[in-house]
């Protein structure tokens, strides 16, 4: 039986069409498809930039594509985020978000609500330190506090731009010392340090695996632990409750997107971080770096920093740093 030319031009027409539009379709399923940028918006070599270059090289190996870190420091954390914020929502641009930024927002008109970024995994905490140059001599937080009351303003505290978290620390210890400081800022947590270790500074406010291997070479000493237990990397140093201070500070640590990330694109981008970050292999490597990884899911990131929100936001008000918006 002989087909009809019609029929056999038509089922040609419609092979050919079919063969355009697949690729096409395919493609567009197919995230993700081209490298991954990952804003770190802190210097190269600080712990947030340790932290993230790990969880990069371990995450390209799921993601089937380079996930590539880009340090974009300033303003205590804001250009960076504000740069990946204003990205296009596809997946391709993300950005390491801090405890700083529920700070940011009600101190900096240049800084994105939290509400503007979309979680997508939680990394882990790290407890704030005091930590001091050897060469001023104290023991414990209260040789420190006892100096800072009788000497008002002397001690130089290093920490980052107003907004970042070892600033927000800083005001913290302030307030639950009863004391005060002179904040020296820098860029980030790596110069600080660096200024801590050459003199320049008497002090700093920056998270603990920043200073453990210096603390433990004893170049510096950390004298306290703004957390509910010792650091198991620094299994020595009390936390400031045990020395009858009960301060708990620290910086916590988010993957996010810009707002109006597609939920599918959302949840394969939450669901190979996640497998990255409980991974065993990757949390002993994380855990050699002294970072703790405690990792959730894109629901739970949101709501603790909705937690930390509500719970800062009357400090922030009370200490007088809400200069921009207001919690509504």
């Amino acid at each position: 039986m002989q087909i009809p030319l019609h029929r056999v031009l038509l089922a040609a027409a419609c092979a050919v069409l079919i063969a355009a539009i697949a690729p096409g379709a395919a493609h567009a399923q197919a995230f993700p498809s081209q490298p991954i940028t990952l804003v770190v918006p802190w210097p190269a070599g600080g712990g947030s930039d340790t932290a993230m270059r790990l969880t990069a090289d371990a995450v390209t190996k799921r993601m089937g594509v380079p996930v590539v870190v880009v340090n974009k420091p300033g303003a205590g954390g804001t250009v960076g985020i504000k740069e990946a914020m204003s990205a296009k929502p596809d997946g391709y641009t993300l950005a390491m978000i801090a405890t700083g930024a529920v700070f940011a927002q009600y101190n900096n008109p240049n800084a994105n609500a939290l509400d503007e970024m979309q979680p997508i995994v939680f990394f882990g905490d790290d407890p704030s330190a005091i930590t001091i140059n050897p060469r001023l001599g104290f023991k414990n937080v209260a040789d420190l506090v006892a100096y800072a009351k009788a000497n008002p303003g002397k001690l130089k505290n290093g920490n980052d731009q107003p907004g970042g978290s070892s600033h927000v620390a800083a005001a913290m210890f302030e307030r639950g010392l009863g004391i005060r400081l002179t904040k020296v800022p820098y860029a980030g947590f790596a110069p600080t340090v660096q200024a801590l270790l050459s003199g320049e500074i008497d002090m700093a406010s920056v998270a603990l695996p920043d200073v453990v291997e210096h603390h433990a070479g004893g170049k510096l000493r950390i004298l306290g632990v703004a957390s509910d237990k010792r650091h198991f990397k620094a299994p020595d140093v009390p936390t400031f409750r045990e020395q009858g201070f009960p301060i708990i500070s620290g910086l916590w640590r988010v993957i996010a997107a810009p707002k109006g990330l597609p939920p599918e694109r959302l949840k394969v981008l939450e669901a190979k971080f996640m497998e990255t970050l409980s991974d065993k292999e990757f949390q002993e490597k994380a855990r050699a770096a002294g970072f703790l990884v405690t990792p959730m899911g894109a629901a739970d990131a949101k709501k603790r920093w909705e937690e930390d929100d509500r719970a800062m936001y009357p400090v922030f008000m009370e200490a007088g740093l809400v200069k921009t918006r207001q919690k509504k």
